[in-house]
């Protein structure tokens, strides 16, 4: 596969989980009260954003677009329902978001070490801002645990 694709369809993919996912948490604390849900309202939002670059980036190329699998985002919902019904605790959720954010800079730290040398120019500068955006998440749910 090529490298262009490979990365922008990362942080397509990526990016369309997490605001997946937080919208999914967000609904599974509206009748609740934790100080977390306004920093998870800010973090979908930044994940739809580059959901929608990374998209345009994906058609400016001339490459096609694939989704995430439906089975993937069901698997994600039940374990933020457990997750939730268990321990809804602003650290807990802090705790939760942390892994999976963490899971994600790994995995884009990887690819811009593996394709800084291949890729586009533009293809480039959005992998380097979404890691920068996963990292600044990583910190600011620190407050929260």
């Amino acid at each position: 596969m090529d490298e262009n694709v490979e990365l922008l369809e990362y942080i397509y993919k990526n990016s369309e989980m997490g605001s997946f996912t937080i919208n999914k948490l967000l609904k599974e604390l509206e009748e609740k009260d934790n100080k977390i849900k306004k920093l998870a309202k800010e973090e979908m939002d930044k994940y739809k954003e580059f959901e929608k670059e990374s998209k345009k980036l994906i058609k400016k190329h001339g490459y096609e677009l694939k989704k995430n699998k439906l089975t993937s985002k069901i698997m994600s919902s039940l374990g933020i329902s457990h997750e939730v019904d268990s321990d809804n605790s602003d650290a807990s959720i802090a705790h939760m978001l942390t892994e999976g954010i963490t899971m994600g800079i790994v995995d884009m730290e990887t690819k811009i070490k593996n394709y800084k040398d291949s890729v586009e120019k533009d293809i480039l500068d959005i992998a380097e801002k979404f890691l920068k955006f996963q990292q600044e998440e990583i910190e600011k749910l620190k407050e929260y645990m």
